[in-house]
């Protein structure tokens, strides 16, 4: 492919391999733009996901929330008796519910307490898909019996334990808990780490909670029923007090919260800014290097007939070509280093075709509107001051 790419641009290829010290230093310089902007994204993705992956896991048709509800860091709870209203819609089939804290997890070596997102289901109706935890959901009728998050930080010190041992005990909110078993969810903005409990235990870690208040209604529908017009018709008879959402839009709250609410979704569009700047900046210099030490050929080009509007398209060529170059190495360096970040972090970062594509577009673009700037020096390329 490559190849035939340059045989069809002969002018900018040579142009290029002229000078391979400078080709060299701008594919570099490219690949490394390249390389920030794949990290910026990649972390943000990688931090969102984690965020709304519980939502997207919910054993659910539908959920009720609070309308204030806006992350898992500070939840808002809602009457259980809105939850069980719902049974008189048409296309109801069953409805289940989530109660969610913060507690305070106990690291028995250490003897540090580490906040942890504590998540309350009925053993009786699955909450989650996770299959880890819908295996192991009779472990937790035992009171005091809890699931935890495999992909939890390791500062609550319990995975390499229990892999050993099959068993782990500590304490949560100063109560004794047994880990039964371990299922992965990963951390968050909202959480370092994650723990299933059944109902009863949860009111239990939690003794002033009210039973009937609850965070997250499930609405599971039967076979036949349509989703839509459902939804439509909870929406439309039940109070205001609750919202009634697919699992995604459930998930698109916390997204949007993390996302417009805090700074760090200006924090990585910030990044992604700088490296594209960078971008510019590097090849808009070898492009003007470039033409200014071949200002004579270019002139003499001029005095033959060519016109700008020809120069203009070798640039775009050379632009094009240092696209390409700068960023294959980018984007292997940056599937490397994701997958260098998952192993540090267990945040879920990997390399989308969506995002390879968004970053080569950008690649793109960048460079050819160095090369547009960099045109404005061949145009002040006289023969009659060059000769």
């Amino acid at each position: 492919m490559f190849p035939k790419l340059f045989r069809k641009t002969p002018l900018a290829w040579r142009q290029l391999m002229k000078e391979k010290v400078r080709l060299a230093v701008a594919v570099a310089g490219i690949g490394f733009a390249d390389m920030l902007i794949f990290i910026q994204m990649g972390f943000e993705g990688a931090l969102f996901n984690a965020a709304v992956k519980p939502h997207r896991n919910l054993q659910a048709d539908l959920v009720l929330i609070n309308p204030q509800f806006q992350t898992l860091f500070s939840v808002k709870s809602f009457s259980r008796e809105r939850l069980y209203q719902t049974l008189g819609y048409d296309g109801v089939k069953s409805v289940s519910y989530v109660y969610i804290s913060t507690g305070q997890w106990r690291n028995p070596e250490t003897r540090l307490d580490r906040a942890i997102l504590v998540w309350g289901v009925d053993p009786a109706s699955p909450a989650f898909k996770f299959p880890e935890v819908q295996a192991n959901l009779d472990s937790l009728k035992q009171l005091n019996n809890v699931l935890f998050d495999r992909a939890g930080r390791p500062e609550y010190g319990v995975v390499e334990t229990f892999d050993k041992t099959g068993n782990f005990s500590t304490e949560l909110n100063g109560k004794a808990i047994q880990v039964t078993n371990l299922f992965t969810n990963g951390a968050s903005f909202a959480a370092d780490g994650n723990v299933i409990a059944s109902d009863s235990t949860f009111l239990t870690l939690f003794p002033d909670r009210k039973p009937e208040n609850i965070e997250v209604g499930l609405i599971h529908l039967k076979p036949d029923a349509n989703l839509t017009q459902v939804q439509a018709q909870l929406k439309a008879g039940l109070p205001k007090d609750v919202l009634v959402l697919t699992p995604e839009e459930f998930a698109q709250i916390e997204q949007t919260y993390w996302a417009n609410g805090t700074g760090i979704g200006f924090i990585f569009g910030l990044g992604v800014g700088v490296g594209f700047i960078v971008g510019i900046v590097i090849v808009y210099q070898i492009l003007y290097s470039d033409v200014s030490d071949h200002l004579p050929e270019y002139a003499t080009l001029k005095a033959m007939g060519y016109t700008d509007k020809y120069l203009l398209f070798v640039l775009i060529q050379e632009s094009l070509i240092l696209a390409v170059l700068g960023f294959l190495p980018g984007f292997f360096l940056s599937f490397g280093l994701y997958q260098l970040a998952y192993s540090a972090t267990l945040l879920p970062i990997e390399m989308t075709i969506e995002r390879g594509s968004t970053v080569f577009l950008m690649t793109v673009v960048m460079c050819v509107g160095s090369g547009a700037i960099a045109m404005r020096k061949l145009r002040s390329a006289d023969p009659a001051d060059v000769f």
